[in-house]
């Protein structure tokens, strides 16, 4: 995760859910991301796909609209990628897995964009397959920004974040005494 937005969201998702696949949608703070804010959504499994159930307001300035109630996929101009996006969306909710992508884009006047996005799996009252919490952050913040919109964009790279990876492992054990410089007499050969 290379934007400060996305470690951010992803360490505090990391340490709510603890031992679990992930935490529950009410124990999220937004007091704790308020340095993300901007950069994060929630997405509600609606059975025509995932739907924007909040959206941060940078990430509806970069894309010149209010995304909330607005189908996840639409970011997406052509079908394969929205179908893309759906699967992965899909694993993530199957699996309890988390996605971390790098996009590539441009906005109305040809500017590139890169951006990162991450997608991390919640639980509403119990129930998996609910929500997922995300973030979709630009590497640098356009100076176009409020001005110009991403006309598209397209996947470059995935990573998946695997519940097994994520396992903490136990700190080695420690010595009770530090090793000693050991000198054996011997003389020059």
């Amino acid at each position: 995760m290379k934007n400060a937005s996305t470690r951010l969201v992803f360490e505090y998702w990391d340490a709510l859910r603890g031992e679990r696949s992930a935490p529950e949608r009410g124990e999220i703070e937004p007091g704790a991301l308020r340095h993300a804010l901007a950069d994060t959504f929630v997405l509600e499994n609606e059975p025509i796909g995932p739907v924007f159930r909040l959206a941060g307001t940078r990430l509806c300035a970069l894309m010149g609209h209010e995304l909330r109630g607005r189908a996840f996929t639409a970011l997406w101009p052509d079908l394969e990628s929205q179908g893309d996006m759906r699967r992965l969306i899909q694993t993530v909710m199957d699996e309890s897995a988390g996605a971390v992508a790098g996009l590539s884009g441009e906005s109305a006047t040809g500017a590139p964009i890169y951006l990162e996005l991450l997608l991390l799996p919640l639980r509403y009252r119990g129930r998996t397959h609910a929500r997922v919490l995300g973030v979709l952050s630009p590497a640098v913040s356009p100076d176009w920004l409020g001005f110009d919109t991403v006309a598209w964009m397209r996947m470059i790279s995935l990573r998946m974040l695997w519940p097994a990876a994520a396992v903490r492992t136990p700190a080695a054990p420690r010595r009770a005494e530090p090793p000693r410089l050991v000198v054996l007499p011997g003389g020059r050969a």
